[in-house]
């Protein structure tokens, strides 16, 4: 059972604080079939702020945004050596967004378990193109899920 934490997720992400949704990956398929992340939601996270600060709810479009983050790491994992076994960088883009379904109330205090699993992948014109299912659970109950569309791009540096 591969994992890994912070670190790694920090070299395969470009997201940063505030808008990095994942704090570590409890399992992978090196085939980048699938993968389990978790977030832990605390208070101080800043959208508590202005999103219903009486009773402080995670925006869905954030959960939306942990599962494309998820199913980035995914696919990152399996893509992120070249033919000579060197390192290559690559971005998940986010491209489309399909049977979003909102179940349950995210709340401060809550850890996200996303699962994510890959439905297809393939190269169009030399553009890599994909669709992952993603579902986040809370204590074992289902509260979002949804099916996105991504493209790979290899990363610019600098």
């Amino acid at each position: 059972m591969p994992s890994f934490g912070i670190d790694r997720i920090l070299t395969l992400l470009p997201h940063r604080y505030p808008f990095l949704l994942i704090d570590k990956v409890e399992d992978y398929a090196e085939d980048g079939s699938h993968l389990v992340a978790i977030k832990n939601v605390t208070v101080n996270e800043p959208f508590f702020q202005g999103h219903f600060p009486q009773k402080p709810i995670m925006p869905g479009v954030l959960h939306i945004e942990a599962i494309a983050q998820a199913c980035g790491l995914m696919c990152l994992c399996a893509t992120t050596r070249d033919a000579t076994g060197g390192a290559k960088s690559y971005d998940t883009i986010l491209t489309g967004i399909e049977g979003a379904r909102f179940r349950k109330m995210i709340l401060p205090g809550d850890t996200m378990r996303i699962e994510t699993s890959l439905i297809m992948q393939r190269t169009v014109m030399g553009q890599s193109m994909g669709k992952a299912k993603g579902v986040v659970t809370i204590d074992g109950k289902v509260a979002t899920e949804a099916t996105v569309s991504f493209a790979l791009i290899p990363r610019k540096e600098g």
